[in-house]
């Protein structure tokens, strides 16, 4: 005996409810940018997906970069200050945990994200920072961690004149360091200061720290640099990962976060020559190969930001901080708006999240 259903086929679809099956969240982010004009407009990097775009304050999010990029791990992204069409974005995360996937160097897009062009650079293959000089967008630099499992030589920090056509590698220090972190000062674009990791990485360990890691300062644009490493107050022993952000609050202020027995949160108020420690904490330290992140705050010299597990902001000048309620843990990278810090956009294991309250409530992670 058959029987024959009573509702008719519209009565049928709309018994059905749409669901969520997966993934929940996004995953691991560690670049995150904001277009310095349009305050609705964000960008991040994802680790295994490309480059997402906002136009609403982290409502509705779409990759932009499908179609045009080889690889799809994200390390850095940087938006031109000048022009805020040109986007630059490095592949390859730079925080190395035993699933870290490599990229294959530098795009730029000149229209907002909607085409791509590859630069190059492709054995760098895992890019930690993208700085892009205030006023000419075709002069940027990239700072390049290398191969993480083994030595390789395109290694180090990068410079290009010309919008990515030719790169030159202007900071080098050996085939089993790269960069970790790069600053610019926006008071005098010429003087920058760049971090060298010693580290590689093997599915049973990893080794972090030597004599090839140090702190680098520029004064002429890159074209020579001095190393700082040891200058007056800084560790004296081994060190490793360092995380470094100049203040544009204050000239002259710089924030060091240093992985070393003796390590934590530094700070310098004569542009490097001698240097304070502030905090020496496990929220600041933790886990320093996957974090050792800081930044400054564009407005307060005695406000700085560190991410580690926690998000955490100091208001004091480094000395104490406090925890900011994120929806995910493992915090990795951070944009501030340069003419109004309420507006941020942080990159975490959870995805990308905007703020434009400083900090005190956050879009969702759940819609990437």
């Amino acid at each position: 005996m058959t029987t024959k259903n009573s509702l008719s086929g519209s009565d049928l679809k709309g018994a059905f409810e749409w669901r969520c099956i997966g993934p929940y969240r996004a995953g691991r982010v560690v670049a995150v940018a904001g277009d310095p004009v349009n305050t609705g407009v964000f960008y991040f990097g994802a680790v295994a997906g490309g480059v997402w775009k906002s136009t609403d304050g982290g409502t509705y999010w779409h990759n932009i970069s499908d179609g045009y990029f080889n690889t799809s791990s994200v390390g850095a992204i940087a938006v031109a200050q000048s022009d805020p069409n040109v986007i630059y974005t490095g592949m390859g995360e730079a925080c190395i945990r035993v699933d870290v996937t490599y990229g294959d160097g530098v795009y730029r897009s000149s229209d907002a994200g909607k085409t791509w062009t590859h630069l190059g650079l492709e054995n760098t293959r895992h890019i930690s920072r993208i700085r892009i000089h205030p006023n000419n967008p075709d002069l940027v630099y990239v700072a390049a961690f290398g191969h993480a499992f083994g030595p390789n030589e395109q290694r180090g920090i990068f410079r290009s004149k010309n919008g990515g056509r030719t790169w030159e590698n202007i900071l080098y220090k050996s085939d089993i360091a790269g960069a970790a972190d790069l600053s610019m000062d926006p008071h005098n674009p010429r003087i920058l200061y760049a971090s060298i990791w010693q580290a590689q990485r093997s599915f049973w360990s990893m080794d972090s720290g030597g004599p090839d890691c140090g702190l680098y300062r520029s004064t002429d644009g890159g074209d020579s640099w001095q190393e700082i490493t040891r200058q007056t107050g800084l560790p004296q022993g081994t060190i490793g990962r360092i995380g470094v952000s100049v203040s544009p609050a204050k000239t002259g202020l710089i924030w060091a976060l240093i992985e070393a027995e003796d390590g934590g949160i530094f700070r310098s108020d004569d542009g490097g020559d001698s240097w304070k420690m502030l905090n020496d904490s496990e929220d600041v330290r933790s886990r320093p190969w996957y974090y050792t992140h800081i930044f400054a705050d564009p407005k307060n010299s005695e406000t700085v930001y560190v991410l580690a597990p926690g998000m955490l902001r100091s208001t004091d000048g480094g000395k104490t901080f406090s925890k900011i309620n994120m929806a995910h843990s493992d915090q990795h990278d951070l944009w501030i708006d340069p003419d109004d810090p309420q507006r941020m956009i942080e990159g975490n294991d959870g995805g990308a999240y905007v703020s434009y309250n400083g900090g005190e409530t956050w879009s969702s992670g759940f819609n990437q």
